[in-house]
């Protein structure tokens, strides 16, 4: 009962009876007013396919570009039933708190003011009907595209208010990352109330595979999404080591993106349930947007984000699609 309520809380715990082959993880990204300070928080458990289970909370710092990997017995990953409230130790996650006690890293943060993406009993999260298609590699939820944040933490001795900066929410379940994929986020744009992000991957399906892709442009006051699975249409895909470039249409509106890499910072990632793998994120990288009109070919607004996350990994060939 507890995996189906979680089918349409997606920020819940989906581990319930899991023993073996599997990770979930939660991603806390918190940029304070004065864009001196960008940390990820990444609290989670794996699983490896004979049973040995960690716990864990990653930290990345990006502006220094060096990340921690503390690890905790199984024991101490405490998940609540019936809502989304996480102990990992000491430490206390949820979607409106995070209370952190790690050797460099205390204090406790609250978030307000929280964009959410759009539920429906048959599109309960960002993956849509996806979400309810058994055996997929990794899914994948947005807790909060955009919010404000309130609280200060002291890292490795120095305290950071983020008292009017801004956050970010997704998670991750399954048993391992993509084998190809690109995802960046961003909403430090130069007019607040702006978030974008993006993703492209390849996805196993039924002993084959294919290119999905999730966008979400949270714009005004309203969610623009390209996805697979609203006939969107993903008409670029391209990344080396200096840039990032996609284009996205769906019925009405041509998205197109374009980001600037920086230096990345290492960070493990599930392989088969357990955290062995590595990945690298960046979260000082530059977004560019521009929104067109599909149909009048009208350019509706563009754009610039800062202090932008972006990840690049594994046989980006397998997803690249060159620009016509």
């Amino acid at each position: 009962m507890r995996r189906l309520q979680a089918l349409f809380n997606p920020e819940r715990y989906h581990g319930w009876g899991k023993h073996k082959k599997y990770f979930e993880g939660w991603y806390y990204k918190m940029i304070n007013r004065d864009n001196n300070a960008a940390i990820a928080v990444i609290p989670g458990i794996g699983m490896d396919s004979t049973g040995r289970q960690q716990a864990f909370v990653q930290v990345l710092d990006g502006i220094n570009q060096k990340s921690e990997y503390h690890k905790f017995e199984a024991s101490a990953f405490k998940p609540a039933s019936g809502k989304f409230e996480l102990h990992i130790g000491a430490n206390y996650f949820s979607q409106e708190t995070i209370s952190l006690d790690l050797p460099d890293l205390k204090g406790r943060l609250e978030f307000e003011h929280q964009v959410a993406w759009p539920k429906k009993w048959y599109s309960p999260g960002i993956m849509g009907p996806f979400t309810f298609v058994p055996l997929m590699e990794c899914y994948h939820g947005i807790l909060s595209m955009d919010h404000s944040i309130k609280g200060v933490l002291t890292f490795h001795g120095r305290d950071i208010d983020f008292s009017g900066g801004a956050g970010y929410m997704e998670k991750d379940w399954g048993h391992s990352f993509p084998s190809a994929y690109i995802w960046m986020q961003s909403n430090h744009f130069s007019q607040p109330g702006i978030s974008l992000k993006s993703s492209v991957a390849k996805i196993p399906w039924l002993g084959s595979s294919f290119t999905g892709f999730i966008a979400g442009l949270y714009i005004h006051g309203k969610l623009i999404s390209f996805t697979t699975y609203n006939s969107g249409k993903l008409l670029q895909s391209f990344a080396d080591k200096n840039s990032v470039s996609l284009i996205y249409e769906n019925s009405t509106y041509r998205l197109e993106i374009n980001a600037e890499r920086q230096k990345a910072t290492s960070l493990a990632s599930p392989v088969s349930g357990f955290m062995d793998g590595r990945i690298n994120e960046s979260m000082t990288d530059r977004i560019h947007f521009k929104l067109f009109d599909k149909h009048t070919k009208e350019l509706l607004h563009q754009d610039s984000g800062d202090y932008a996350a972006v990840e690049v990994a594994g046989a980006i060939e397998e997803i690249r699609i060159p620009k016509k």
